[in-house]
């Protein structure tokens, strides 16, 4: 039998291959790879937030092409139905009986370009799918692909013709990320490069078989009980928080736990530290909890609540 160690080297290699293979086409963003690799290791969904032209779609179509597996790309827009996602019962005249045209959900990779741009009902459509790997369609439930990974872009809420994303969608997300502008002097050779298209040169690391082994090995990555209690209290700091007046719930906590684990593998270590934890805490709770105001109507900007939840975070005490 293979020892730990070999299988944790092997995996660290492996990820390194992946995490190489991405930057081929996203350069000089190595903290947004980072995080959208740790979702993915971790079982879990990427919400990439940002302004259009800064490489959102460019990062999920990289990592879809990387992991391999059956990629289905979904356009969401105003008028797209429920069932443009999912799938629909037709019936055939031939066979005498309906029969079910899969929709893009049924994929081990589904990349949802501008998320927020879809009624709330067609936004709805994800919610089983994300959460119990699994769709209802015409009273019958079938089960999705294994692994099953979504990978969503959303533009900013103030932009035109979106929808703000309901709180329950939201908490479908194990991180939210943001690109922002590349350093000038990857800017610049990107200017004279002229290749729009990058994710083409992006080799397959892995296919679904190894994705889910992967997946499966961040179960065994050591967790310290101090750890587990300054998880513990970061998130309850967000609820005792003056700042927030909604704070971060029981699913949010296992969420970061289970993302601190997969960066702990994914930098090559068998056993979380605090900084897993306290690095992870914003991305993963931000888009959870809520900022308290007193002015009525007022919605508060990803900014500010970012912002007063790296205060909370930065307040408690990290176990040395």
């Amino acid at each position: 039998m293979t020892s730990a160690a070999a299988v944790t080297t092997d995996s660290t290699s492996l990820l390194n291959e992946l995490r190489a293979a991405v930057e081929i086409a996203l350069e000089g963003k190595p903290d947004a790879i980072e995080l959208a690799l740790t979702a993915m290791l971790a079982g879990g969904h990427v919400l990439i937030e940002d302004v259009p032209g800064v490489g959102k779609t460019t990062l999920a179509r990289s990592l879809a092409r990387a992991v391999g597996g059956v990629l289905h790309r979904v356009q969401f827009t105003s008028d797209l139905l429920p069932s443009d996602v999912l799938g629909v019962s037709i019936f055939d005249q031939r066979r005498g009986e309906f029969v079910l045209r899969e929709g893009p959900v049924f994929a081990n990779v589904l990349l949802v370009d501008e998320i927020n741009r879809a009624s709330p009902r067609t936004q709805s459509a994800l919610l089983e799918a994300m959460s119990e790997r699994q769709v209802s369609i015409d009273g019958k439930t079938l089960p999705l692909p294994a692994p099953f990974f979504v990978l969503a872009t959303q533009n900013p809420h103030d932009y035109a013709g979106t929808f703000p994303l309901p709180e329950s969608q939201l908490d479908r997300f194990m991180l939210r990320i943001r690109i922002g502008y590349p350093p000038p002097q990857v800017e610049t050779r990107l200017f004279l490069d002229g290749d729009m298209d990058r994710t083409r040169n992006v080799p397959v690391v892995l296919g679904p078989v190894q994705l889910s082994a992967l997946q499966q090995s961040v179960d065994n990555v050591d967790f310290d009980p101090a750890i587990g209690a300054y998880l513990q209290a970061v998130i309850s700091a967000t609820r005792s928080s003056p700042m927030l007046s909604v704070g971060a719930s029981t699913r949010a906590g296992m969420n970061l736990g289970r993302a601190a684990r997969a960066r702990a593998m994914l930098r090559g270590r068998r056993y979380c530290i605090a900084d897993d934890v306290h690095e992870l805490a914003v991305a993963v709770l931000a888009h959870r909890v809520r900022l308290a105001s007193h002015v009525e109507g007022y919605v508060p900007t990803r900014d500010e609540t970012e912002t007063a939840l790296r205060d909370i975070v930065a307040r408690v005490p990290v176990p040395l």
